[in-house]
């Protein structure tokens, strides 16, 4: 097991990608986070939080997406359903979707075919907390970054939530 991000660094890196979607998101006009269940959560949440205190006052439009039926893989493996709780129309919107790993980029692959049941967004873009980069399946990418990994395809990375775990960590097994 090898440490890859401490408790203090997801806290920075946080507060970093709510600022970078700010940046290139000014006062969240026309712009949506959309958390995808279940791991994506974790992270989605203290996103909104952080632009939650980056705009005191503003609402956050905030939704959370279950994939499960959109995988490729459903028919293979075992998946709990969650729930999807979008309260709003994605039609003509930015959507920032958010992941705690980015791999092969089957889940966002599943996640863009599920969004389209919401309607039609303007722009799709992606906030991961990890990257394992030179894994990809499918051409994607992530627009925001919390850190960028290099692994082998036999290494698993493993993002421990204070809100289930002991502490929040990054570590790859």
């Amino acid at each position: 097991m090898k440490p890859i991000l401490t408790a203090q660094q997801v806290a920075l890196i946080v507060k970093r990608l709510a600022r970078q979607i700010l940046e290139n998101h000014l006062q969240l006009e026309n712009t949506v986070i959309i958390g995808l269940q279940p791991r994506g959560i974790f992270l989605s949440d203290r996103i909104v939080a952080a632009l939650q205190e980056l705009l005191p006052g503003k609402p956050v439009p905030y939704g959370k997406l279950d994939i499960t039926f959109y995988r490729d893989d459903v028919r293979t493996n075992i998946h709990v359903a969650n729930a999807t709780d979008i309260p709003f129309s994605i039609e003509g919107k930015n959507v920032i979707l958010v992941d705690d790993v980015l791999w092969t980029g089957r889940t966002i692959r599943a996640s863009l075919d599920a969004l389209l049941d919401f309607g039609r967004p303007a722009k799709v873009e992606l906030c991961v907390l990890i990257d394992r980069r030179f894994s990809r399946e499918f051409p994607i990418y992530a627009d925001y970054v919390g850190r960028a990994i290099d692994t082998f395809a036999q290494n698993k990375v493993k993002v421990y939530w204070s809100e289930k775990d002991p502490q929040d960590e990054v570590v790859l097994l």
